[in-house]
Order: C-alpha cells, then structure tokens, then sequence
C-alpha cells in the first residue's frame, strides 16, 4: 500500500487531507495526518477576541472531529523530514512515504526583534496566537487613553489584511467605549501605505484617515525599548506607544530548516506557484503559509490553492501532465468597523479592483468599498469554514480569478 503523509492539521493540511480520502483508493493509498495538538483554531476569530465579540471557546475545537475516516490522524511533535529517504521522524516514531505534503504554516517570532521580549505580554501583546489575543483582549478592557500603536515588523505575514482589519475594529471599539477621543490609533508599518497593492492601499489609507487614524509608513523596526516604551526603526524613527500591537517576524517550523526542507532560515518552501509541487524535493507538494508562493497567506489561498493541488496530485499519480494551474487568486473579506467590511479579490496578475462580487453589477458584495453585506460575509465564514472547507465539502467559488463585476479602468 502506498502512503501519503500529511504534515499540519490546520485549515490547509485537514481540507486536503478529506479532499484526497474521497478521491484515492482506501486499497490502495493509506493518508496520515500529523500534528503536534487536536485543537483546531479559527484563526480568523482570533482578531475578535481582543474586542470580546468572540469568546476562545466559540473558535477551538478538536482536530480529530474534522478529520475523514480512513485517515489516521497522529498527534505528535514532529521533528525532521528526510526528503532523501523519504520519512518523517516525531517525537515517538517514523512514518516513510511515497508522497508527502507539507502544510505545516508559519509562527510569529517576536524574539527576532531586540528588547521585544521584555515587553512581551506586559506592554506589547499579538492577536495571531490564541494566548496572545486572550492576554491582549485583557489589554485593551483596561485601555482608556493614550497611544495605540499597531506595528508590522516585516512582509510577508499571515493574513495581510489583518492588521487593517484590527484598527478599524479598535477605532469602532474605542467609539464604543465612549473614549476614542482619548485614544490615538497608529499603524506603523515596513511598506509605503496601508497595504501592498496600489489601488488597494490607496483605498485603506483614505478610510483610515478618514477615521482619524495615523500611517507611519516604510518602518523597518530595529527594536523595542520596553521601558521607555518606545520602538526604534533602522533609520533612527523613534514610535512611543502606551500599548503595542505587535505583528512580529513569521516564519516556518525550525525543523523544516534543520532538515534542509525549507529553501532558508525563513522556513518558506520553495514551491512551484502554479502546480503546487515543491520545487527542490522529489515527491513532495506545499500548501498553505509555508509556501513562498507570491501572494497572500490567507485561508483563501489555502483553498484555491488546495483544489488545484489535489487535482495535479491525480494527476500525478495516474502518470498524467500536470494541468491544473493555480493563478494566485486571493479573496478577503476586511472588517472595517460599526458593522461594515469591505472586500478584496486578486491575483498574481490583477491587483484589488473596485466591482461587485460575485456576480457582475449584483454582487451582493462590494469590492473595495464598505457595505454591510461585506461584514455578514465576513461573519457568516465562521459556519463556512468549519462546515464546508476544512471538511473538504466542494465549495461555489472557482479556484480561478474571474474579471467580471470588476472595474480594470
């Protein structure tokens, strides 16, 4: 029997962990999916916990509950791949393959930057950990005046959009509070606005200032001095803050790097940006953050992505060409604040566009523009996600970017 490993049991891993179970042979192909825990985290819901619009229960649930039968899921720290020989070793056993996909993600690093740490969890906190938005939902109750500062320390990062999506939502949570006109919100941040694409930044930087928030762009931070409360970028730019949203360095797992799997320290995988298929090792796919394919780390791409893999992974097997092409596509809801998102839609080729989506002049969603159907969308994914995605059910959207309902004037 041959035998596929899976590696990450996140929304990546565990969607195309079921989409393979339905479509290879029990007889003939055994799947092993392997992780370090059975807690599944919504990452999405993490951004609202800090503004207590989730609770940690509603977004962890056990791994195991997710995962189709005839796939034998192992709980277990993994410590080297042998892309050689083919084998994951954990921390208890060995596990060779004939295929392996490696959807393992990426973690924050916020010991790369010096003098964080002494801030860490007393005046700089994150929300991409689920112990980091619980300390910071803590953070934020007790805030009533003075600075926030919402810092990205460098590209690329989990879900780009996030860091948008928290200052609106601390702008509406501040309004609520009834001390926004105590608070100043600022994004600081490595590139030269709100977000990556031009028409989209521009787009993001308007509402923010419309808002009444402060972009310090192109600030590469150097470091963070905790008791002055104050971070530093290379260029000598000095930031004080009263509390620190932290996005910090991201990068894959350590053993990736050790067992010479990742392409350098960052921990990325070199990863073919149309087949899915590592570029560097025989027999090996890549999904999901850990890839260092050039667009957004977002659960979208993971799906997209996700169904043009299991197509060429067929493929593959049956000795056939590989012909499923993934184009980058990249869908986002952003929640903008006071019940309104907006929504973007992209790939390798096209930025942002303003439109409607998904159908031409209907929608009911707007792109690049505010509407309250952009947040509904945005909170009815929650159902989506664990309903529909990760169980690898087939989903409406097409993996392929579509031109229509969209404005490229």
């Amino acid at each position: 029997m041959k035998k596929l490993v899976i590696l990450g049991a996140g929304c990546a891993g565990t969607m195309v962990a079921n989409k393979l179970r339905q479509k290879l042979r029990k007889e003939e192909w055994q799947i092993t999916l392997i992780d370090k825990d059975n807690n599944h985290v919504y990452q999405p819901g993490l951004l609202f916990l800090p503004f207590e619009i989730y609770q940690p229960e509603e977004i962890v649930r056990p791994r195991s509950k997710y995962v189709s039968k005839g796939i034998d899921f192992v709980v277990d720290e993994i410590t080297k791949v042998d892309a050689k020989e083919q084998v994951v070793e954990t921390a208890s056993g060995r596990f060779p393959y004939d295929k392996i996909i490696v959807s393992t993600g990426i973690d924050i690093m916020p010991d790369e930057i010096d003098g964080m740490m002494d801030a860490w969890y007393k005046s700089a906190f994150d929300f991409y950990t689920l112990q980091g938005a619980i300390n910071l939902t803590e953070a934020m109750k007790n805030f009533r005046e003075g600075r926030m500062v919402l810092n990205i320390a460098e590209m690329p990062i989990k879900c780009p959009v996030a860091p948008l999506e928290f200052i609106f939502l601390a702008d509406w949570f501040f309004h609520e509070k009834g001390v926004r006109d105590k608070v100043e919100i600022i994004l600081v941040t490595p590139l030269s606005g709100a977000f990556t694409k031009p028409k989209a930044s521009e787009y993001f930087s308007t509402l923010a200032e419309s808002k009444g928030i402060q972009i310090v762009p192109d600030f590469d931070i150097l470091e963070v001095d905790a008791e002055k409360k104050q971070i530093h970028s290379g260029q000598k730019t000095t930031v004080d803050y009263d509390l620190l949203v932290s996005i910090p360095p991201q990068g894959g797992a350590r053993y990736l790097v050790d067992s010479k799997v990742a392409m350098d320290d960052t921990g990325y995988i070199q990863t073919d940006k149309h087949t899915m298929k590592a570029t560097k090792h025989e027999n090996m796919w890549v999904l999901g953050d850990v890839t260092n394919i050039p667009t957004s780390k977002a659960g979208s791409v993971a799906h997209f992505s996700g169904d043009v893999l299991v197509e060429n992974f067929i493929s593959e097997i049956n000795g056939e060409p590989l012909t499923a092409s993934f184009d980058g596509h990249s869908s986002c809801f952003i929640e903008t604040g006071f019940g309104k998102g907006a929504l973007i839609d992209f790939n390798y080729d096209f930025e942002p566009l303003p439109g409607k989506f998904p159908l031409p002049g209907v929608g009911p969603f707007t792109l690049l523009g505010e509407s309250k159907a952009n947040h509904w969308g945005k909170v009815l994914f929650k159902w989506v996600y664990w309903n529909k995605l990760i169980t690898g059910d087939d989903m409406p959207l097409a993996s392929s970017m579509s031109l229509a309902g969209k404005d490229s004037d």
